[in-house]
């Protein structure tokens, strides 16, 4: 009995609104970057596509395919990607880990709005499902300045 009064708590009518309401719900056509992550436990799976202009995310496309925690922590972050760098998104994805894993505080803002996913921590098999997203992010950003910064074939 206690464990579904967990579970519940871990479902929030919160957590449940994101998860049906995730912003650039879409992959984007042309991205100049794109990066898919999938969680090997659970099967869940995001893709993410973005362009970037003077070091900053212009345009955010995401196929997500998870748990409502890694519907809802997409929800949160493309809330909030438009405009970021990716030192900050990177950052992020660490503040996160260490909110889920090690009892770290809430990502720094504008990503407090992984505060609700809190209750997550006590169910460590959900944590990679909820860190698809902001690894997606991370990987693709890096890729691309990987790119921008690979020496010319043609030198």
């Amino acid at each position: 009995m206690a464990e579904n009064a967990d579970l519940i708590k871990l479902y929030s009518a919160r957590i449940l609104a994101l998860a049906s309401d995730i912003p650039h719900h879409a992959r984007l056509e042309g991205a100049q970057s794109s990066a898919k992550r999938r969680s090997p436990l659970c099967g869940s799976t995001v893709t993410i596509d973005l362009d970037m202009q003077d070091g900053r995310v212009i345009r955010f496309g995401q196929d997500v395919k998870a748990c409502a925690l890694g519907q809802a922590a997409a929800a949160i972050l493309g809330q909030v990607v438009i405009g970021r760098n990716a030192a900050e998104l990177a950052v992020a994805r660490d503040q996160l880990h260490a909110m889920l894993t090690a009892d770290g505080p809430v990502p720094d803002a504008p990503f407090d709005g992984f505060e609700v996913l809190l209750p997550a921590r006590d169910y460590r098999n959900r944590h990679a499902s909820i860190l698809l997203a902001l690894d997606a992010a991370v990987e693709a950003t890096a890729s691309l300045s990987a790119a921008k910064t690979a020496p010319s074939e043609s030198g």
